[in-house]
């Protein structure tokens, strides 16, 4: 699954969340640049920085 970057943006803007409370929710930031940058990752990491953000999952992901 993809992250769709703006949407993730958006969402990230609107819950004031920086890297390090994501990093604290699970997700690596290794993790974090990949799925920024377009590349595929696992349902579980969209589904940990989505709970982070406080939205559902559908809300960033790539269409």
């Amino acid at each position: 699954m993809k992250l769709d970057r703006k949407k993730f943006d958006i969402a990230r803007a609107r819950a004031c969340v920086t890297q390090d409370e994501l990093e604290k929710a699970g997700v690596h930031k290794c993790t974090l640049s990949r799925a920024i940058n377009g590349k595929d990752i696992k349902p579980i990491t969209l589904g940990k920085i989505a709970r982070a953000l406080n939205i559902d999952v559908t809300e960033i992901i790539e269409d």
